[in-house]
């Protein structure tokens, strides 16, 4: 492109844009534009005859990009540009750098539309003035204003702007000096503070050159901290700054002084383009110690972050008041606050696919409503259906979405172990003390440096144990080495993925299973439960982010395609401030996780999961709203478990009685498990037999020197997997042949894990094992939550009030007149629809409180089956549903009708939703189906089968199997474009659009996947009405995949109801709260202190994963690496709402607190 005029094409060829002048022939003639035609460029006489054949007809719109070559070839304006050559009528080029500098700027290229920005060359300064001259000869329309860029230069100006606007800045005075006369000045420097122009300024401060261009800027540090200055400059290689002992202030030049703010290490750098677009992305403070965090790739790590209300406003005013359409500014997070201390003018965000696509997008649509009706180009300003979140009912009346509540279930995850044994060591009981475990009588410790005390411990009473064997400790040598093995595995400490719990018993522990065999001393003792596995697998964060991606298109504009990313409209509610997301989650780790993969494909984030996980999920202590404390069960469960044990510890098949006293509900799923069960112990019997084999043969493996070292799927060796069945194996059947029913769930769970992840083993009888205890597990799991109905609404409740008071207040607060995530109504010009927002609530917990919550819905009285024909056939549905698996998902649904009367009931109009979530491994021949996602109204139920059906799905071209050596990818139904390739103004789709009776699915049914079938296809949704997508995958996107192993796909969601009102539900949901009036009071207690520090602002606590700890061989604790806990390999994609955090490391015991 060195050349003065040349090409710049795409992979495919296809024009992109050119480098030099271009012809006037290629402009066309225009009446009374604002571009002369006669003259203007020294080759346009002489290339008049040599006119192109293939010339468009059309008039073309030339952006021409006048900028130094280092900005105009950068890879973010390379690719934004050739984003934005794919609108049809628009032209790029590039003026070369040589004309620039030498050439005057009668002999420039013409161009409609300028960007051009002031920026250092290589060795020279960009021109301004000439641009300015340029600006006023040919008057093209400026994207970036060129006068205000004078002002960018000088910090003192942009500061006076921002102040002029309102915009809070830190606390700053300016001290100009003469350079000829530098000593005659208003500065008083003190040896811990300056004072300037009477302005008094302790250390820590800021010292800034009043010249923008000058990034030599100081921080100066107080004694008490070690005195010294942080010199600051632009980036060399891989560092920002540097630390002197310097503690004086310069002595020459003007600067300005300001207050330090404490930001927790990290500065917000936010991009706009346009006043109704902005991206905000994180990085770690240069001031912080000057090295430059870089990924695999050497870029510099970014992370996501979210702008509040009023951080969306300043990025609105920002771009206003400095008339630059592209521009970036710093914020500094600090005190509850947001201070702007930097604006930069002309910048763009480097590596963010979806950032370039939203640039171009943005600029080309601005371009083509300021110049198309003045060059009369048939061009209409494309109606972007995300622009208005309204969309039809099943009635087919128009409503608008104001409120997505989802609760999720997390996604596949390894199988859960446990290991318990008495202790009674005077080291426990001072680990015990030292952590405060007397002060409630139980105590969790999950911390890098509380397990390395566990493990020292362990260590210490082996060593005590192998040199004498008469020594007087009572913990078995064989707990006390599996606590050491599992304690050293993975050789560090992720404080995510083991835990061990310490309850008091002030009489020691009565001999309660197989695994206390010995009589009890007497005397206190401590139970030692240790808690390891249930890690979320790779093929659980694929699950997670798909889901993600495929919920977009819940919202309205979401079946459009976007630059090729399905379900825009909820990514353009994000960017243009109407979106209000936030994110819960339990503190289990495989919860937290599987809450940031989906909101990682949700808001098409890029990057590793931590930095998403640090910035959007809420996982604190919630007073319990999605944590439960599986060892202290209610008096009900209690109850409940011992009938349940009695019930399957009959040694004959079960009778009448036994289902009237096991199946009360008549529940389809529970009665034909126990039809397949028959005789519980005889199944029981071929169970433990089934097991006794695999052991056996994994033992075989072990033994055979081809298979010792052999890799199972997520590091997983037959070593390991032995010890899994092992310990089932013996828990499950005691000495005195009895089995313990509480470990059928975990053998499931095993069974289930090893015939998805590990088939390739071929071991013999698991698919029998799986049948078997699959059909034990779906009696003993549901019913562990309630065998009648009375029980579980009581269990129920004991779970989920707290999480159903929050929902009641998540509908109530939608329709509430608030502003946090509406525009400000003086800055809302050039949005369709203002004032228009959608709430979204995202709840990640584990298995006992979906269960929970469905009891409620169905048990709670919220519909008359008898009176209602749609819910009775909602609650054979899910009385048909066996399992409620990984990523199941309860989704409630808020619209708004704004042409009903305010008071009335038909105003608002709710819908319930469910999905029972991944697909097991067995023959689905007898699942059971719903009536599909919002499905049509009855007149129109004969179209159901056509839409989003299997047959229809699969007749679709574009979808196939892959091979797993394949890497993902993202298949598209043909699309009708306008002429030019590509142009992104103008999707039109072959398929009809229709109003009404609009139905797709999320995760059609499809096939099953067996070990047989070599098929890694995940269809995501099918949308007949609007349009197809597809997605198959083989290998995790960003992280590759471990192993061969196949990711199970999702089932659709299927609506329960669609047309509740919400004074229906929201009287539902107070009587099920009021139900028990003490629950109801502990409940209001715990949500008061949810929601009371609403204006707390971001003076907030967060939980961040605690980093890998190397295991130490001493007593004494290794400390974290010196690395930030929010490492990321790529940016963020978009902006977000609701939330804003700095990244610190925290106590993660303690409380914390957020606004609602």
């Amino acid at each position: 492109m060195s050349e003065a005029r040349g090409e710049g094409r795409d992979q495919s060829g296809n024009l992109s844009f050119v480098v030099g002048c271009v012809d006037e022939d290629h402009r066309g003639s225009e009446e009374g534009g604002r571009i002369k035609n006669e003259g203007e460029m020294g080759k346009g006489e002489e290339e008049d005859d040599d006119k192109d054949d293939d010339s468009p007809p059309e008039r073309q719109i030339v952006v021409g990009i006048c900028s130094m070559m280092k900005k105009s070839k950068s890879k973010p304006m390379t690719e934004i540009m050739e984003r934005l050559c794919k609108f049809e009528y628009i032209t790029v080029v590039i003026f070369p750098e040589e004309v620039i500098l030498s050439q005057p700027v009668d002999k420039w290229p013409l161009c409609d539309c300028l960007v051009s920005f002031h920026s250092k060359g290589t060795n020279q300064r960009f021109p301004l003035d000439k641009a300015v001259e340029y600006a006023k000869l040919r008057n093209p329309l400026l994207i970036n204003d060129l006068n205000m860029q004078y002002y960018i230069q000088d910090r003192r100006e942009v500061y006076r702007i921002l102040q002029e606007e309102g915009i809070d800045l830190p606390r700053y005075a300016v001290l100009t000096r003469d350079p000829d006369r530098p000593e005659v000045c208003n500065l008083v420097e003190g040896e811990d503070h300056v004072e300037v122009n009477g302005e008094v300024f302790p250390k820590p401060f800021v010292e800034k050159p009043v010249s923008a261009e000058d990034h030599n800027v100081y921080v100066y540090y107080p004694t008490s901290a070690g005195g010294g200055s942080q010199r600051l400059f632009r980036k060399i290689g891989s560092r920002s700054s540097v630390y002197s002992p310097e503690s004086c202030v310069r002595k020459t030049g003007s600067y300005i002084y300001e207050e330090f703010m404490p930001t927790d290490g990290t500065d917000v750098k936010v991009y706009t383009v346009g006043p109704d677009y902005a991206h905000a992305e994180a990085r770690k403070s240069p001031a912080l110690d000057g090295k430059v965090e870089r990924d695999s790739e050497g870029k510099e790590i970014r992370y996501p972050v979210m702008l509040s209300a009023m951080e969306k406003l300043v990025a609105r005013k920002v771009c206003l008041a400095f008339k630059q359409t592209v521009c970036g500014f710093d914020l500094l997070r600090a005190n509850g606050h947001s201070f702007v201390c930097d604006v930069n003018g002309f910048s763009f965000v480097k590596n963010s696919m979806k950032y370039y696509d939203d640039c171009a997008k943005v600029l080309g649509n601005m371009v083509m409503r300021e110049l198309a009706p003045q060059f009369h180009i048939p061009w209409s300003i494309p109606l972007e259906a995300e622009d208005i979140p309204i969309v039809p009912t099943t009635s087919g009346t128009m409503m608008e979405l104001r409120c997505v509540i989802a609760i999720i279930r997390h996604g596949d995850r390894t199988p859960k172990q446990k290991m318990k044994m008495e202790v009674r060591h005077p080291l426990f009981f001072a680990l015990f003390e030292k952590y405060g475990g007397y002060k409630s009588g139980k105590l969790k410790l999950k911390k890098p440096k509380q397990l390395q005390e566990v493990l020292d411990i362990a260590r210490l009473l082996l060593a005590e144990l192998g040199q004498h064997t008469d020594c007087e400790i009572e913990e078995k040598k064989g707990k006390l080495e599996q606590l050491k093995t599992v304690l050293e595995m993975y050789g560090h400490f992720s404080g995510i993925n083991r835990k061990v719990q310490l309850t008091y018993l002030p009489n020691g522990q009565p001999k309660a299973s197989s695994e206390e065999e010995e009589c009890p001393t007497e005397g206190p003792s401590l139970l030692l439960v240790l808690k390891w596995g249930g890690e979320l697998t790779p093929a659980g964060r694929v699950q997670a982010e798909e889901l993600g991606r495929a919920f977009r298109c819940m919202y309205p504009g979401g079946q459009g395609d976007y630059a090729g990313f399905p379900g825009c409209g909820l990514l353009r509610l994000h960017s243009t401030y109407r979106h209000d997301l936030k994110i819960y989650a339990s503190d289990e780790g495989r919860v937290q996780m599987t809450a940031a993969a989906f909101a990682k494909g949700l808001l098409a984030l890029e990057g590793e999961l931590t930095p998403i996980l640090v910035q959007m999920v809420k996982s604190a202590n919630m007073n319990g709203m999605l944590d439960s404390d599986s060892e202290s069960l209610t008096d009900c469960q209690q109850r409940v478990k011992v009938r349940l044990h009695e019930i399957m510890q009959k040694d004959q098949d079960f009778t009448e009685a036994d289902y009237q006293k096991l199946a009360p509900t008549g529940s389809p799923s529970l009665v034909t498990s126990m039809k397949t069960i028959g005789n519980p112990v005889r199944t029981c019997d071929q169970v433990y037999a089934l097991i006794q084999r695999l052991t056996s043969q994994i033992r075989r493996r072990l033994e055979d020197p081809k298979s010792a070292d052999l890799q199972l799927y997520h590091s997983e060796t037959l070593e390991l997997m032995l010890q899994r069945w092992s310990k089932l194996e013996r828990d499950f059947r005691n000495k005195s042949g009895r089995y313990d029913i509480s470990k059928i769930p975990d053998i499931y769970d095993c069974v289930k894990y090893d015939t998805q992840h590990n088939a390739t083993l071929d071991l013999e009888d698991t698919l029998e094992l799986f049948r078997l205890s699959r059909a034990l597990a779906d009696i003993v799991i549901p019913q562990e939550y309630g065998i009648n109905k009375a029980e579980k609404m009581d269990i129920a409740q004991a779970y989920c009030l707290p999480l159903m008071k929050k929902i009641q207040l998540d509908l109530q607060r939608t329709h509430e007149d608030e502003a946090v995530n509406k525009l400000h109504p003086l800055y809302s010009r050039g949005v369709m629809s203002p004032g228009r927002h959608v709430r979204t609530r995202l709840y990640f917990t584990s298995e006992s409180h979906v269960h929970s919550l469905l009891s409620i819905f169905r048990y709670g009285g919220l519909l008359d089956e008898v009176k209602d024909q749609q819910w009775k056939q909602a609650m054979d549905y899910l009385s048909a549903v066996s399992e409620l698996n990984y990523m199941t998902q309860i989704v409630i649904m808020l619209y708004e009708d704004n042409n009903k009367d305010p008071g009335s009931e038909e105003r608002f109009h709710v819908e319930l939703h469910f999905s029972p979530g991944v697909k097991g491994c067995e023959d689905e021949e007898n699942v059971p189906l719903g009536f599909g996602f919002r499905p049509a109204s009855a007149e129109n139920q004969e179209k159901q089968t056509n839409q989003g059906s299997l047959e229809d799905l699969s007749q679709d071209e574009t979808d196939r199997a892959l091979s797993l050596s394949e890497p993902i990818s993202i298949k598209r139904s043909p699309m009708i474009r306008n002429r030019k390739t590509g142009s992104m103004e103008v999707l039109s789709e072959t398929l009809p659009t229709s109003s009404k009776g609009t139905s797709y699915r999320l995760f059609p049914s499809c096939s099953c996947q067996s070990p047989e079938i070599k098929q890694t296809g995940l269809e995501l949704f099918s949308m007949p009405a609007v349009k197809r997508f597809s997605v198959s995958f083989a290998r995790h996107p960003t992280n590759g995949f471990e192993g061969c192993s196949m990711v199970p796909s999702i089932y659709p969601l299927e609506t329960l109801h669609n047309s509740l009102s919400l004074k229906q539900v929201d009287k539902f949901l107070n009587a099920v709260c009021e139900h028990s009036s003490d629950a109801h009071a502990k409940t209001m207690k715990a949500l008061s202190a949810l929601f009371d520090t609403s204006s707390q602002g971001y003076s907030q606590t967060h939980i961040y994963p605690h980093p890998p700890k190397a295991l130490s061989s001493s007593e004494t604790p290794v400390r974290s690496p010196e690395c930030p806990l929010w490492y990321s390999s790529g940016p963020s994609s978009t902006v977000f709402s609701g939330r804003s955090s700095s990244p610190t490391s925290v106590n993660p015991d303690k409380n914390v607190s957020f606004s609602e």
